[in-house]
């Protein structure tokens, strides 16, 4: 278990909000997204493995997790859930703070590895408020990819849990009408660990592929539409092309005493 440091946590999240919110249009969550666990089970979140971006972008959805943990009764007492997710060791090695965020290097190539993730990740969620992420699929593969061909390991590890849920989570980057790109994600159905206590590894594997695979065609198809009114906006970035064409819309708009959007839709 590595020894998470907060205050670095806490920074590296303001800079990640920051560092994503210049290179996208905008970061949103489909309203089509099934409700998260409200309670303080563990929660393995298995996800998509489109890009680079994944992390950041995991790093900020792990929000609406510590917000769906909030009391009923008293919703200004934020649960801060503790998250880790599974990473490549060879990041680990090459960027050694990652440790303190939570990430954990995993050998994916070796049964020494394999070994490694069921007993860590067995670790971690043997104990309440505790979030582990992970990109099953093991390697960047485009969403739209069928079968998605998740790793077996994360359906062994569902076999040795006997608590908490399983959360599909799809991501899916897009461009639209702005320079920028969209991030987009999806949350699926929870799966109870509780429901379903006798599945063995490869039964809770097809069940896992099943639920992210319906998850991700959700997204696809939402993605599609191009409709933002489909989606909440969790995060806006930079909106219009700058430079001299934004200079000389913005003049134009001023002579007509309009207000200035430099978005070339209005944004929700």
């Amino acid at each position: 278990m590595p020894r998470r440091w907060h205050w670095l946590l806490r920074g590296f999240r303001r800079y990640a909000t920051r560092y994503v919110r210049k290179h996208f249009h905008a970061v949103r969550l489909s309203k089509s997204s099934f409700p998260l666990p409200d309670n303080d089970e563990p929660i393995l979140v298995v996800l998509n493995h489109p890009s680079w971006w994944d992390p950041l972008i995991g790093l900020l959805l792990s929000e609406q997790l510590n917000l769906a943990s909030r009391p009923r009764q008293r919703p200004e007492r934020r649960t801060e859930r503790e998250h880790f997710a599974a990473i490549d060791s060879l990041a680990v090695e090459r960027y050694a703070f990652f440790k303190r965020l939570g990430f954990i290097g995993i050998d994916t190539h070796s049964l020494r590895g394999a070994a490694e993730f069921l007993r860590i990740g067995q670790t971690i969620l043997s104990e309440p408020g505790r979030v582990f992420w992970v990109t099953a699929q093991g390697r960047f593969s485009d969403v739209r990819s069928r079968p998605l061909e998740l790793r077996s390991g994360v359906g062994h590890l569902a076999a040795r849990l006997d608590r908490g849920f399983i959360v599909p989570l799809a991501l899916e980057y897009v461009f639209w009408n702005e320079r920028g790109p969209e991030a987009l994600a999806r949350f699926g159905e929870p799966l109870a660990i509780a429901d379903h206590p006798d599945l063995a590894g490869k039964q809770w594997m097809k069940l896992i592929e099943d639920a992210l695979t319906r998850t991700l065609d959700g997204l696809n198809a939402e993605a599609m539409s191009r409709d933002s009114g489909k989606f909440t906006t969790l995060l806006a970035g930079r909106a219009g092309i700058g430079g001299i064409y934004d200079l000389w819309r913005r003049f134009k708009a001023w002579l007509r005493g309009q207000r200035f959007h430099a978005a070339h839709e209005e944004r929700p």
